[in-house]
């Protein structure tokens, strides 16, 4: 889960959050622009297993961080099956798993304070331009917050259908779904307003 910090002495724990993020964007590119073909997935596969056992991340964690993608990356493979090839589907599908990995290898090796505090140092020099830094900073704290939160709530809505016997309901889960996101988004909405968050 995003925000979910695993304490360590591994290397990747005492790199610089910034560092991190710039490698993170870096791998990710490189990763889009270079990797062809499913040999190719394959190499940098283990290559990224290799940095979380380096880490020290426990396999049942690695697959807690990357089964939500699983429904996702099946109707991405079909999609690209009938439209391009197998092969293509391979290389879509496992450059999005892991960059979604690398991610989350960040996320568990890095305290999330740290991380805004390094985006918040980078945009500094943009305070000339009218850019607060802080805001973004808190922006993208929300953000985090908010992705578990959603989990949360998309999973209780789901027990509350199948308890009433109402599993295969499309409606009977994104409506309550819906209802609950908004409820809380005007909630922390008033929160940050009642705390002048809202002032120019």
């Amino acid at each position: 889960m995003i925000g979910v910090y695993l304490p360590g002495d591994s290397l990747l724990h005492r790199m610089p959050a910034g560092s991190k993020l710039v490698l993170l964007i870096t791998s990710i590119v490189t990763a889009t622009v270079f990797v062809r073909g499913p040999v190719a997935v394959a190499v940098v596969g283990v290559l990224v297993a290799g940095l979380f056992a380096m880490a020290g991340v426990p396999w049942k964690v690695v697959v807690a961080q990357l089964r939500p993608m699983v429904w996702m990356l099946l109707i991405i493979a079909v999609f690209q099956v009938l439209i391009t090839s197998p092969a293509r589907a391979v290389v879509v599908c496992g450059v999005l798993l892991l960059s979604v990995a690398l991610a989350a290898l960040v996320t568990l090796t890095t305290r999330v304070t740290d991380m805004l505090d390094a985006v918040t140092r980078a945009l500094g020099p943009l305070r000339k331009v009218g850019v607060d830094p802080e805001r973004i900073g808190l922006l993208l704290a929300l953000a985090i917050r908010c992705v578990p939160l959603l989990t949360e709530i998309v999973h209780d809505v789901a027990e509350a259908r199948r308890a009433r016997g109402l599993q295969w309901s499309m409606t009977a889960l994104v409506t309550p779904v819906l209802v609950r996101a908004l409820r809380t988004a005007d909630a922390m909405g008033d929160a940050l307003a009642a705390r002048g968050l809202d002032d120019d």
